[in-house]
């Protein structure tokens, strides 16, 4: 299948691909912003939330997981459709068993869609971006995380609004899982349908479903996937473990107080943010290995100060550092697995699995951790990982193929 496109097509291809990673955002904070108002209408307690974010975890994993098969199956563009239906439905679920029968088993019904949904469009929006990475002949994977950040703040302070407003649950959670329900098949509409992504051809010539699967898992037997999961390992468990520890470190451990911990945390959010809109530039001069180990060292930096620090602006400081080394790790190494276009789907979808299981599968290991030996002293794990991911670097050295025409 000739892959040409014209600068028409290429540009709604990128936009659909921005507004898939703003969308998976959004859905992600719309139920984060309104666990206190599922939890009181629930009428259940912190260990049943807790369970309900292991079924959703554990839902996104095997989503991460399947996603190869999923793309096998489908390619990517009808399967982005499908896992954008999918979660879209479950998040109407939530709404539904949290307002109308405030049931418990629904919402995690609903949770185990909504977390399996995002899980596989996580690697199948990953790949898309990466091959227009590839098209446009610089590094912009970085920006489309960021998209995926702003879809974050946007469903976060729709949901503020929601709750200050008394607006139900269900009404939220409908009105928002519409918006994506539609948006999937406009976006959809706008990516081409490309072999690399072993997306069928319009009519006979497919190849069987276990050709298709074994080129799926290709990447999984070359040692470039796993010195590539190297660098997602340590920079996924620091992200993951900023967003469910950092707050509470800065509340407790440093006095701070709730208030200064929402804040720190957003200082790093906004640090990590602001890297990936402006980052693509300096690794298209500087190059990706150096750029790696560089925010390597100031995301290993800004954690030690984190642990260490005396006062509360050496906490903030080392908020700011965090998030701004931790900012780069996981979409460049996504583009260092996209180097070979021909086999960019497989790698980055094995690469990726790598950095999303660490992502979510980290932060609790860390909690249980913290319980034998505190949660600062715990924190001393991710500076390990971090100075792993920059000695890995090298690993996203770019290869030397034959690359598409760019546009």
């Amino acid at each position: 299948m000739d892959f040409a496109l014209n600068r028409s097509q290429y540009v709604r291809w990128r936009n659909a691909i921005f507004a898939i990673f703003l969308a998976s955002g959004l859905s992600i904070a719309t139920w984060a912003s309104r666990v206190p108002d599922i939890k009181i209408s629930l009428g259940v307690d912190n260990a049943q939330i807790g369970l309900l974010l292991l079924g959703m975890g554990i839902a996104s994993i095997l989503g991460i997981s399947a996603s190869p098969a999923v793309m096998a199956r489908t390619g990517a563009r009808r399967g982005m459709l499908s896992v954008m239906i999918t979660l879209a439905l479950g998040l109407a679920v939530i709404g539904v068993g949290t307002t109308v029968f405030q049931s418990f088993p629904l919402v995690i019904v609903g949770l185990v869609l909504f977390g399996f949904g995002n899980g596989c469009l996580d690697i199948m929006m990953n790949v898309e971006g990466t091959a227009i990475e590839q098209k446009a002949g610089k590094t912009i994977l970085p920006l489309f995380h960021a998209f995926f950040s702003f879809g974050t703040v946007i469903g976060a302070g729709l949901g503020w609004a929601a709750a200050t407003a008394h607006v139900s649950v269900i009404a939220h959670a409908v009105i928002v899982a519409a918006i994506i329900f539609v948006g999937a098949f406009v976006c959809i509409a706008n990516v081409p349908n490309r072999e690399a992504t072993l997306d069928p051809a319009p009519a006979g010539d497919k190849p069987h479903w276990r050709e298709r699967m074994h080129v799926a898992l290709s990447a999984w037997r070359e040692p470039r996937t796993y010195a590539l999961g190297l660098i997602l390992l340590g920079m996924s468990f620091a992200e993951g473990g900023a967003n469910d520890w950092l707050a509470l470190g800065t509340a407790e451990d440093h006095g701070g107080g709730t208030a200064m911990g929402a804040a720190a945390l957003t200082v790093f959010a906004v640090c990590m943010t602001l890297v990936r809109v402006f980052g693509g530039p300096l690794v298209d001069r500087f190059g990706r290995v150096l750029v790696l180990r560089i925010l390597a060292g100031a995301a290993a930096t800004g954690i030690l100060m984190f642990i260490l620090a005396p006062s509360l602006p050496f906490v903030f400081v080392g908020a700011a550092l965090w998030g701004m080394g931790a900012s780069l790790g996981f979409p460049l190494g996504m583009s260092a697995a996209a180097d070979d276009p021909e086999k960019a789907a497989a790698r980055v979808s094995a690469t990726a699995t790598i950095g999303y299981v660490a992502f979510l599968g980290g932060p609790p290991v860390l909690g249980m951790i913290s319980e034998h030996i505190g949660l600062l002293n715990t924190l001393f794990i991710l500076v390990a990982l971090v100075a792993l991911s920059g000695f890995a670097s090298g690993a996203a050295r770019p290869l030397k193929v034959t690359t598409a025409s760019r546009l």
